[in-house]
C-alpha cells in the first residue's frame, strides 16, 4: 500500500534541536542542531525485539520433523544459534540489540545537553544505568535458572550493555577517530589475548569443561578459539568463583562468557559511529550510500579474517571477526529499514514494530519472565485443541506465536497510555 503523499519520517524539532552548550561544541561528538529522530530506528529496533520475543517460533523443530526439505532447512538454520562456528538470522539478534545502544546515544547525549545537564551529571547517570542493567540481567537469569540462590552470571545481553555502556558514553565525547581507534585497539587486543592464550594439551578431557562428542572443534591455530577452553572462559572459571555459589563455576552450558562485553562494545562503537552519520546535515541517500558500503566492506572482512585463518567466525564467543562480520549485516539490515520508511515513506506497515520500539526493555523483561505462564493460561482457558489445530508439529509455532501477541498487547495498552520504561 502507497502512502497518500510523500512525507518526510523525520519527527518535527524537538529539545534536541537547540543550540548545544560551548562544552558540546569543544567535544566535536553532537551533530548540527536540526538533526531529528529517524521513525525507521524504532522500527527497526521493535522488529530486532519481537524476533527476539517469538523465540523462533517453534520454527527449527518444524524443520527437524522435515529433514529432505531444503525449504525448511534453510529455514531451521536461521531460526536458532549455530553450534559454533557462522551465523545465521537468529545469530544477529543481539549484535543488532547492541549495536543499537551505540546508534541512540548521540541522541540521547544531544538531549540532555539541550537541557542543560554537565558531563559529571551524565556520566552518573551512565554509571548508574550501566549497573541497573547488570543486576536486572542478574535478576531475570536467576529468575529462569532452577537455582535457589541469586545466579552470579553475567552473559545475559543486559549485563553486557551495561558493563560496556559507561565506557560507550565516554567515547560518545572523543572525535570519529579516537572512536574509531578505541573500537580497533579492542579488537585486536582481545584478539591477541586469545591467540597467545595456551592451548590445552592433547590428552585433555574436554568433558571435563562441557564439550559434547562429536561437537565441531578447530584444530591448528584456530583450537584458540575452542569452546570453553580459550582465554575468556578461563577468566570465568576464576571470576565467577568469587561470587557465592552453590557449587564452583567450571563452564557454561553454550560457552558464552562474561569477557564478551568487550568485543561486543566494539559493535556498540560501530553504532555510536554510525548514529553521528545518521545525524549529518547530508541526504537520505548519501547516509543510505555509506551504509550499504561499511555493511558490505565489514562483511567481506569479516568473512575474509575467517577464511584465512586469523580468527574464526563465532558468536558465542563474540570473536572480533565475528564483531565485523555481524555488524556488516546489522548495517544492511538498518539500511533496509531507512529506505522504505524514512526514503519512500512507507509507515503505516511498521506501527507494530514501533510500538515495541519505543518500549524495548518492557518487552525483553516481559519475555524473560511471563512466556510459560502466558503459555499455560493460553492452554488452561483455550484448552490444548488451539495449539493442536494445524497438526503436531505445529503446535510449539501456535504456542509461540500466542505469546507474542499478548505481550505486544500489553506494550500496545503501554504505548496508548504513553508508559515507557526507560534506565
Amino acid at each position: 500500500m502507497k502512502p497518500a503523499s510523500k512525507k518526510k519520517s523525520q519527527s518535527p524539532p524537538s529539545a534536541a534541536s537547540k543550540q548545544p552548550s560551548a562544552s558540546a561544541k569543544q567535544a566535536g561528538v553532537l551533530a548540527p542542531p536540526a538533526a531529528a529522530r529517524l521513525t525507521s530506528l524504532d522500527a527497526y529496533r521493535g522488529a530486532i525485539m519481537l524476533l527476539m520475543a517469538s523465540a523462533g517460533f517453534g520454527l527449527a523443530k518444524i524443520a527437524e520433523a522435515h529433514p529432505d526439505s531444503g525449504f525448511w532447512t534453510f529455514i531451521g538454520y536461521h531460526a536458532e544459534h549455530v553450534a559454533w562456528r557462522g551465523g545465521g538470522l537468529w545469530d544477529m539478534i543481539q549484535p543488532a540489540f547492541m549495536f543499537m545502544v551505540g546508534v541512540a546515544l548521540p541522541w540521547s547525549v544531544a538531549n540532555r545537553t539541550a537541557r542543560g545537564e554537565t558531563f559529571q551529571t551524565m556520566f552518573g547517570h551512565a554509571l548508574w544505568r550501566g549497573l541497573l542493567l547488570v543486576l536486572l540481567a542478574v535478576f531475570l537469569t536467576t529468575a529462569n535458572s532452577s537455582w535457589k540462590q541469586t545466579e552470579w552470571v553475567f552473559t545475559n545481553v543486559l549485563a553486557q550493555i551495561g558493563l560496556g555502556y559507561p565506557f560507550l558514553f565516554l567515547l560518545a565525547f572523543t572525535s570519529n577517530r579516537t572512536t574509531w581507534l578505541a573500537a580497533e585497539g579492542i579488537l585486536i587486543f582481545y584478539w591477541a589475548a586469545f591467540a597467545f592464550f595456551p592451548l590445552p594439551g592433547a590428552d585433555f578431557d574436554r568433558t571435563l569443561v562441557g564439550v559434547p562428542d562429536k561437537f565441531p572443534l578447530f584444530e591448528g591455530f584456530a583450537a584458540h578459539w575452542n569452546i570453553n577452553t580459550n582465554f575468556a572462559s578461563n577468566f570465568d572459571q576464576w571470576f565467577l568463583n568469587l561470587f557465592p555459589r552453590a557449587e564452583p563455576f567450571v563452564f557454561n552450558k553454550g560457552g558464552y562468557t562474561t569477557l564478551n562485553f568487550v568485543p561486543s562494545l566494539a559493535t556498540m562503537i560501530f553504532g555510536l559511529l554510525t548514529g553521528r552519520l545518521l545525524r549529518r546535515e547530508i541526504s537520505i541517500d548519501e547516509k543510505l550510500k555509506q551504509l550499504v558500503l561499511a555493511g558490505v566492506a565489514a562483511i567481506a572482512l569479516g568473512w575474509t579474517i575467517d577464511a584465512v585463518g586469523i580468527c574464526p567466525l563465532v558468536k558465542r564467543i563474540w570473536t572480533p571477526s565475528w564483531a565485523i562480520y555481524s555488524t556488516g549485516w546489522v548495517l544492511l539490515m538498518l539500511a533496509g529499514f531507512m529506505f522504505v520508511i524514512d526514503r519512500e515513506g512507507y509507515q503505516r506497515w511498521a506501527f507494530p514494530l514501533i510500538v515495541v520500539g519505543l518500549n524495548p526493555l518492557t518487552m525483553y523483561c516481559l519475555f524473560q519472565l511471563s512466556s510459560s505462564w502466558i503459555r499455560q493460561q493460553t492452554q488452561k482457558h483455550f484448552g490444548q485443541a488451539i495449539f493442536d489445530s494445524l497438526g503436531k508439529d505445529y503446535v510449539e509455532f501456535l504456542q509461540r506465536g500466542s505469546v507474542l501477541l499478548v505481550i505486544w498487547l500489553v506494550v500496545y495498552w503501554m504505548y496508548r497510555k504513553k508508559i515507557f520504561v526507560r534506565l
